[in-house]
């Protein structure tokens, strides 16, 4: 995965069309070294066309330990082939074999791909609320 930041920030410039901040290349290398995390890509052909970046909070907001999908994506020219299904089943099977039974992610609103796609794999809301406050 550490090999693979050049290729997902790439997709990910491609998928949010804008540069990608330099630090998305260091957090994507952070996050294929850490324990507690589970990032996987999707190849073809020796290239990659998807990934997804999860992590475990074993930890927080009185909740059992589970996992959380940060980011994923899939090179817009491989859109619609299963990839992102087939990744986000690996992160499924990963999880259930570390003995987390919830996995959760945050999409916004009226991104309606996305919370289509993840209403497709199965998730639903949760008893969760976003919440956010802009420090200057």
């Amino acid at each position: 995965m550490k090999e693979d930041a050049a290729q997902i920030s790439r997709i990910y410039a491609a998928i949010t069309m804008q540069d990608v901040d330099p630090d998305f290349k260091r957090v994507v290398e952070d996050h294929a070294q850490s324990d507690d995390e589970a990032c996987f890509v999707a190849e073809s052909d020796g290239k990659v066309v998807g990934f997804m970046i999860s992590y475990i909070l074993t930890a927080g907001f009185g909740m059992a330990k589970s996992a959380w999908i940060a980011t994923l994506g899939v090179d817009p020219n491989c859109m619609g082939q299963g990839i992102g299904a087939s990744l986000a089943e690996e992160i499924f099977k990963y999880y259930k074999s570390q003995g987390i039974e919830n996995v959760y992610t945050s999409v916004r609103w009226d991104s309606t791909d996305m919370l289509s796609f993840f209403k497709t794999m199965g998730f639903d809301r949760s008893n969760f609320i976003n919440l956010r406050k802009t420090v200057k």
